[in-house]
């Protein structure tokens, strides 16, 4: 007999860590290799792990709803005879299970502990009390949150509710003067807080319902508002005739099925215009480290998409640069189901480089996007529009009946300025207004 590690995998680049949802086995059950243990969460998809090994579920090490860092050991697998641990199994495994073990940037540091005069010691982990030193919690505030981790630990969920109560409640701390421990030990605090269990609850008047946020809803007001904060937003508007792109589609949708088993609607079009612009205005492509702008040479498109439950995910078209319509419309559909159905992989959202959302797909006839960090620019294409406009002929100027859409480009005015931002929007409309009525699939 032998135990196998079940470690919490890799899930791409920059995650860290993910939130534990639903354990699918318990202590003592048996479980096949490849079968469904447990589903995750980060803060960009769901996903499930499945076991590296077959056997029974020795242990379980973590409960639901705890942040576990990449890499950690989360549950034991006791395999049915001796020598069929991790290292007897198949190399794609074996491999898979190195890599999860390999975490390249922030290694698992075991809880520290703190000592209180008047208490039994209690464990904090590190991610904790850094929150805590950086906010101004003393340490006397910190024994007194409901920890929900394992063993009622204080997880960095509690610690980030509860500096956000503080900071709803108005409370401000005063400046943290921390007092030097030996290398061995965390800094702490020793002000006293304010009497934050006090306070009132808030009370709302009138005939209202009161609806929590689910996880995913938390994490795209984090991530809208941090981007707010981190990028000098300005938008620029442009209006362009897209009547050829629009006859095209309709000539060619019937015999680019029946060819492609696809349906092609206009998001690959206007990725593809998008992705010729990248490469004239490659800043555009980039993002900002300090004082560095890091112009990225891969060209990876996100496409916002809108989930069933109304939440907002951006899953990634990697390497756009390299795929002909036909690619990028298998590529735009799959991407789209897979969201739809919450079958996205973490690597799917991974990597982005520029994003496109089609605010017109509800109605809307123009928008004004949030960036999506670490980017410097994002696309929004808003609603086709029949409308009568101006237009010169051979013949002199003339009244048409013309397919008509506002594009908007919010873009991180660091870096890019109103005549790069405004060129390379109104490129992106040529690109689209000079389309090839007359092109094959």
């Amino acid at each position: 007999m032998s135990l196998v590690d079940l470690v919490m995998p890799k899930l791409g680049e920059s995650i860290m860590e993910a939130t534990i949802l639903k354990w699918h086995k318990k202590a003592g059950d048996p479980v096949s290799q490849d079968e469904t243990i447990l589903e995750i969460a980060t803060d960009k998809v769901d996903s499930e792990v499945p076991s590296t090994a077959e056997g029974v579920i020795e242990e379980i090490l973590f409960k639901e709803n705890d942040v576990v860092p990449i890499g950690t050991v989360i549950a034991k697998i006791q395999t049915g005879a001796a020598g069929t641990g991790i290292n007897q199994l198949p190399q794609a495994e074996q491999l898979l299970y190195e890599e999860a073990k390999l975490v390249e940037d922030i290694p698992y540091v075991p809880a520290a502990a703190v000592q209180n005069k008047s208490a039994a010691a209690k464990f904090y982990s590190p991610l904790v009390l850094n929150i805590a030193s950086s906010e101004g919690v003393p340490l006397s505030a910190l024994e007194q949150i409901q920890g929900t981790g394992q063993d009622g630990r204080v997880s960095k969920k509690d610690i980030i509710e509860y500096v956000a109560s503080r900071k709803q409640s108005g409370y401000h701390s005063p400046a943290a003067e921390p007092q030097q421990k030996s290398n061995q030990q965390m800094v702490v605090m020793d002000q006293q807080p304010k009497q934050d269990d006090d306070r009132l609850p808030t009370t709302y008047s009138g005939n209202v319902e009161i609806i929590e946020m689910d996880r995913m809803r938390k994490m795209i007001a984090k991530h809208m508002i941090d981007s707010q904060n981190i990028s000098a937003h300005v938008t620029s508007f442009a209006e362009c005739d897209v009547s050829n792109m629009v006859w095209w589609r309709e000539k060619m949708k019937k015999e680019f099925e029946k060819r492609e088993g696809e349906k092609i609607t206009f998001t690959p079009l206007f990725i593809e215009a998008i992705v010729k612009c990248i490469k004239k205005y490659p800043w555009l492509n980039s993002s900002v480290d300090g004082d560095k702008i890091i112009v990225k040479k891969d060209i990876n498109i996100g496409m916002a998409t809108a989930m069933p439950n109304g939440n907002l995910i951006v899953p990634v078209i990697k390497n756009a640069d390299q795929l002909n319509l036909v690619g990028l419309t298998k590529k735009v559909n799959g991407l789209a189901n897979a969201s739809r159905n919450n079958k996205l992989k973490p690597d799917d959202t991974a990597g982005g480089t520029f994003t496109l959302t089609n605010v017109g797909t509800f109605g809307s006839i123009m928008g004004t996007p949030i960036i999506n960090q670490p980017q410097v620019a994002i696309m929004a294409v808003g609603a086709i529009k029949k409308r009568p406009v101006v237009i010169e002929t051979e013949q002199g100027d003339s009244i048409a009946i013309r397919h008509m859409m506002y594009i908007s480009l919010s873009y991180d005015h660091r870096i890019i300025d109103g005549a790069l931002g405004s060129t390379f929007l109104n490129a992106v409309a040529k690109e689209l207004e000079n389309f090839d009525g007359n092109r094959s699939i």
